[in-house]
């Protein structure tokens, strides 16, 4: 018999099971400016690199004039003053026709750093990428084992007059490295800006080095005799580098070692994509891109080893097994290994391959240490860069050698009030974000995808809706909006008010569902005994389709939910009979119709129906308009789940891809059973991926059926709030997340 496998033996599951907490704040933005647009040469076919404009980061000129500079990875370095963009300098047409940027994500002129004694020297430094005729004919300072493809190139500008608007002046080449991937080269360089002229820090130039993409299937990011994968810092006064064109300062950490480059300040990184000091206490943060799972802060000291490629974060990485990470080994403080003080993990969704690119890479940022919006003082505020989500860490919860710091998501809203995402912000659901400061430490943000620059103008109150939710959140109504006494406005994306049907502004009532919410909406039955037109609902209808809720035309998933409170009868006797012993079949909830429905038929509703004589809680969703339905009932008597004069959060989720349905009360799935046989959505036929109708929902509807108020049918005597629409299906966490956030 086999010995019993280690705990180190076995692969994590899920790796970071922590997810990010909410804030407690959302961030407000304000436009800067847009930046001209840019393409690479050649074009390319890339969608990746086909964005508006590659601007990479934004930061003030140290020379007092107030001048913004940000660079465009496609060639151009830009001035920005008084919402107006100059040609500072053009790199690429500098450089000639071996400069490169139409392959690999950080191709092209990657980044700038004025020296902090630029308004006197008139010094600063870029990066950028070469390839074509430079392979053969500029040899290469340093180069990775292999075929080299691209070539990273430090260069030192001296400007004749450093006031000036345009460059005019010389350079010179300072260092060459090649590499075997298109992938990970120098990403950042920069001045350490918290020291003062007489520190040993001061004018020494730190450059990130990414492993080229060869970390993954080699040791280049633990050999120190290669800069590949490292940190290093040079001085650009010095010139007793190997090939004499800079200077090792003294205290690097490596100098003199044998086999070691003196100019390694730290290693063991496979994508070092963005760094920045905490001008208050000087430590320097480092984003770092990983390759499975973990997106890393660190904090970083001269000599450390940061692991990659025998680690991955806090976790064994085995290059035999690039598909899962390891636990840590019990004899693992012998490796001297530095770990993150902040992370997160990027589970890959089903199906995915585990080496393909998953759509996640954490951006660092900075240390708010600014003035004019103390909520942030002293969070390190980073993203990531494809989706835009916003994180912050406390900078006193960052403890090397300790538990990873809590996780902070950020929300944004705009001017309005309204929940955004940095997506709608950015017009694409890829954002490719950046950071950006100033000498006075104000925080912006960037985006490639359209262009555009916001500075953050400060914080309001965390809105009632989970972060992760905003995205997908088409339709929102919490009742203490109102577009006018008998309307309800959307605080959702689609911006799709609702009438108040009969009752108008008497339907909003002072009895909010959680703290902060100060009225929920009352729907009932008024004349029981009557035939007619007067029940309260709320909703809208519209026979041609309702275009503001065109995110469900076509849509793969759907999510209903808020809070509800049973406030009367229920069911309701049915005022379409004579008998006076007749109840409504139904009680609705809420809804979003179908492309074709009459008030009635539904896309996706979460409602209580007769099930087998049995009234119950019921997610009940319709793919293709007119076609049948699939009911998901709960199996818990509906009296438990939704108890007289009590606030309850419900979910109902729809996939109609996968023809999953779940039902959640306060945060918790609740057991159940479809009630229609076979695959009544028509999804075992055909190839996939399934969608809904693609036809614009005629509507949406609260608190009974026919919103356009032509009949009266299954009312509810409820109240309402905090009720959401969304085109994706929640995940649970998620539902948990948002009840969490709102419960009394």
């Amino acid at each position: 018999m086999a010995p019993p496998a280690l705990a180190e033996d076995l692969p994590i599951v899920d790796p970071i099971p922590e997810k990010p907490i909410t804030s407690g704040v959302a961030l407000t933005l304000a436009e800067v400016i847009t930046m001209p647009r840019s393409e690479p040469t050649p074009p390319v076919t890339d969608a990746r690199l086909r964005r508006h404009a590659r601007i990479n980061f934004i930061g003030e000129v140290p020379d007092g004039s107030g001048r913004l500079y940000v660079p465009d990875l496609n060639s151009k370095l830009y001035l920005v003053k008084d919402g107006k963009t100059v040609d500072y300098l053009d790199v690429g047409a500098a450089v000639g026709p071996d400069f490169f940027n139409n392959r690999g994500l950080g191709s092209g002129f990657g980044f700038v750093a004025f020296h902090p004694d630029f308004a006197r020297n008139g010094k600063f430094y870029t990066t950028h990428t070469e390839a074509r005729g430079a392979l053969t004919t500029k040899p290469a300072d340093y180069n990775q084992p292999g075929t080299i493809v691209i070539q990273s190139v430090v260069t030192e500008w001296t400007a004749t007059d450093p006031a000036a608007e345009t460059f005019a002046g010389s350079r010179r080449e300072m260092l060459r490295i090649g590499f075997t991937g298109f992938t990970h080269a120098i990403q950042q360089i920069d001045f350490n800006p918290t020291v003062p002229r007489h520190h040993e820090d001061y004018g020494k130039l730190y450059l990130a080095v990414g492993d080229g993409g060869r970390g993954v299937s080699s040791d280049d990011p633990q050999n120190l005799a290669l800069p590949h994968g490292k940190l290093i810092r040079i001085d650009p006064e010095g010139r007793d580098s190997a090939n004499g064109k800079y200077g090792i300062p003294i205290r690097n950490p490596f100098v003199g070692k044998p086999g070691a480059m003196g100019e390694i300040y730290a290693y063991g990184f496979r994508d070092p994509h963005r760094f920045s000091w905490d001008t208050l206490t000087r430590r320097l943060y480092l984003g770092s891109i990983g390759e499975h799972e973990i997106e890393a802060v660190y904090e970083v000291r001269a000599g450390d080893n940061f692991g990659w490629s025998d680690r991955e974060g806090p976790f064994v990485f085995k290059r035999t097994d690039r598909c899962n990470l390891y636990p840590l080994p019990e004899n693992d403080a012998q490796f001297g290994y530095t770990y993150p003080v902040a992370a997160y993990d990027h589970d890959p969704p089903p199906g995915h391959s585990c080496t393909a690119d998953s759509g996640h890479a954490i951006v660092g940022g900075f240390v708010y240490r600014a003035k004019e919006i103390p909520e942030l003082w002293g969070k390190y505020v980073f993203g990531d860069l494809v989706d835009g989500k916003l994180f912050y860490t406390n900078t006193h919860e960052m403890k090397r050698g300790g538990k990873l710091a809590p996780l902070y998501q950020l929300s944004l809203m705009d001017n309005a009030g309204r929940p955004m995402t940095m997506q709608d912000f950015a017009g694409d659901r890829r954002t490719d974000i950046r950071f950006g400061t100033n000498k006075a430490g104000d925080l912006f943000v960037l985006a490639k995808a359209n262009g555009k620059i916001w500075k953050v103008t400060g914080t309001r109150p965390l809105p009632d809706v989970y972060p992760s939710l905003t995205g997908n959140l088409v339709a929102h109504y919490d009742f203490d909006h109102p577009a006018n006494p008998a309307q309800e406005a959307d605080r959702g994306r689609s911006g799709t008010p609702i009438d108040l049907v009969n009752g108008g502004a008497d339907q909003r009532v002072a009895d909010g569902a959680y703290k902060g919410s100060k009225f929920s909406l009352q729907t009932k039955q008024i004349s029981p005994a009557t035939a007619g037109n007067d029940d309260w609902k709320a909703g809208i209808y519209s026979a041609d389709g309702v275009p503001t809720l065109r995110a469900f035309n076509g849509v793969r998933q759907t999510t209903v939910m808020g809070w509800v409170k049973m406030t009367g009868q229920n069911p309701s006797p049915n005022s379409n009979s004579a008998n006076p012993d007749d109840f409504y079949g139904a009680i609705g909830i809420a809804g979003v119709l179908s492309g074709n429905s009459d008030g009635h038929a539904v896309r996706a509703l979460l409602e209580l129906i007769q099930v087998d004589g049995v009234m119950k809680v019921v997610a009940l969703g319709r793919r293709i308009d007119g076609s049948a339905s699939q009911t998901f009932a709960a199996t818990e008597d509906w009296r438990t789940i939704l108890p007289p004069d009590e606030w309850v959060f419900l979910a109902a989720t729809f996939d109609f891809n996968t023809g999953k349905m779940a039902l959640y009360k306060n945060g918790q799935a609740l057991p159940g059973s479809y009630v229609v046989a076979g695959d009544p959505w028509g999804i075992g036929t055909g190839q996939g991926p399934y969608s809904a109708s693609p036809t614009d929902p005629r509507g949406i509807k609260i608190g009974g059926s026919f919103p356009q108020d032509n009949r009266e049918g299954n009312p509810c005597n409820c109240r309402f709030d905090n009720l959401m629409f969304l085109d994706r299906a929640l995940e649970p966490w998620e539902i948990q997340s948002q009840y969490a956030l709102t419960r009394s």
